[in-house]
């Protein structure tokens, strides 16, 4: 067994498997009736069924390859044992109480290591939330919900099961999914270096988001987001001032920012400050173009958001060059010369002619990429054919900053779909646009 089993489980048995509501056991089988394929609830106090599965009182009582582990940290070692005896492959280990907490966890947490090379089980955990792949309907994990996420183009490969968590639903919530979510939690035997490779060359996924606290194969680890030919997006955590706390939690060494950052300069890889950045970054990433460069067209119908927009670019080093005179030529006769004309342009209120003024700005050969801000109004409405033109013939990015009401989003979402990354606030959009542009130095 290896990583890519997580992907393509024969059986699951489920360790620890409860017919109570609210109890890990209980959520991790509601999420799991999803799998195409053989479930075993384990559990030797229990008799009948749970979610039509009929309780079996040993893993060896199964054909599973893949556990999830609902038990106890005191347990683990027994359950994986018995695991590897069974024949199951890979295992998902829930249970903290390892090598995050205290001398006595850190050996546990050895232990564990040594049956899984011992049996040739591979682990993702101890402490982790699990994972999801929605387009394979799994969802290896006991949070409640995890299973309405729906499949997008993010991958997200997260320390912490709570950022992954975090990130997905995040994504969910706005329409766009994820590819899939691992959370890595103590990395007993899956690290950063074993899931990277494999995501890179999964053709559902179009951009890694990356939560890094520290790993100690950080060598192996900057190697794997290096080689990757997908773009990683990465948020680093943890700071040496926090060097206790983040040991609590993941057992994590401390790593500096700058470790990751010095190593992986020029590699294609974004480094962002936000859970918010960093899926705001990941999906402009895999919905847009490169741009050629860092020239912006910026048009805005309200100034005030657009001015912290521009703001916000030009501290990402974003130039916002001259319009070529044909250009300004069409943007004034277009807007009567009543407003700000210039790059940045500004219309003063959504016009019906709105989406003629991004068309003459984004097709300026100047302009390597273009951000639009603009509020909804129900009698205009968004540009959406003008949008689907400009990215169906422009090779550059097009990306828009959106506000209004819930009305809106049917037209933002017929945006989305025309290859346009809506962003519902003007600093999101920016840093979006941001992560772009720092593509476009590599």
């Amino acid at each position: 067994m290896g990583v890519t089993d997580f992907f393509d489980p024969d059986g699951i048995a489920v360790i620890g498997a409860s017919k109570t509501p609210g109890k890990l056991g209980n959520d991790a089988m509601t999420n799991i009736r999803s799998y195409d394929g053989d479930v075993y609830p384990v559990n030797p106090g229990s008799t009948g069924s749970v979610y039509g599965y009929e309780f079996v009182d040993s893993v060896g009582e199964t054909d599973a390859d893949l556990a999830l582990c609902c038990v106890p940290s005191p347990v683990v070692p027994e359950v994986l044992e018995e695991c590897g005896e069974a024949g199951v492959g890979a295992a998902v280990i829930f249970a903290g109480g390892f090598g995050e907490v205290d001398e006595a966890g850190r050996e546990r947490e050895a232990e564990v290591a040594a049956i899984a090379e011992e049996y040739d089980v591979t682990v993702l955990g101890p402490n982790t939330a699990g994972y999801c792949i929605p387009h394979l309907d799994l969802y290896g994990s006991f949070v409640p919900e995890i299973r309405d996420v729906e499949t997008g183009g993010v991958a997200l490969v997260a320390q912490s099961g709570g950022i992954g968590v975090t990130g997905a639903f995040q994504l969910d919530r706005e329409e766009y999914g994820v590819s899939a979510m691992f959370g890595l939690g103590n990395r007993a035997n899956v690290d950063f270096a074993d899931l990277i490779p494999v995501l890179d060359d999964d053709p559902h996924t179009d951009a890694i988001a990356v939560h890094v606290e520290g790993t100690d194969d950080v060598d192996d680890a900057i190697a794997a987001f290096r080689d990757a030919e997908t773009p990683v997006v990465m948020l680093k955590a943890g700071s040496e001032e926090l060097g206790d706390f983040v040991g609590s939690h993941t057992g994590a060494p401390i790593q500096r920012r700058e470790t990751y950052e010095d190593a992986l300069a020029g590699e294609g890889v974004v480094f962002v400050d936000t859970v918010t950045e960093l899926v705001d970054a990941a999906r402009a990433v895999a919905s847009a173009p490169t741009p050629d460069g860092r020239n912006v067209g910026l048009v805005t119908a309200q100034a005030g958001p657009g001015i912290l927009v521009a703001d916000e670019l030009r501290e990402r080093g974003a130039s916002f060059p001259a319009l070529a005179e044909e250009t300004d030529e069409r943007v004034t006769e277009l807007l009567h010369g009543i407003t700000y004309t210039e790059n940045p342009v500004d219309t003063g209120r959504p016009l019906p002619e709105f989406g003629e003024v991004i068309d003459a700005v984004a097709r300026d050969d100047a302009v390597d990429a273009v951000v639009v801000y603009e509020i909804y109004e129900r009698s205009l409405g968004y540009p959406v054919e003008e949008l689907e033109a400009l990215a169906d013939d422009l090779d550059k990015p097009i990306c828009f900053t959106v506000a209004g009401p819930e009305s809106f989003e049917e037209e933002r979402l017929e945006m989305e779909a025309a290859g346009v990354p809506t962003f519902q606030a003007p600093e999101r959009g920016a840093s979006a646009v941001g992560a772009l542009l720092e593509l476009a130095d590599e």
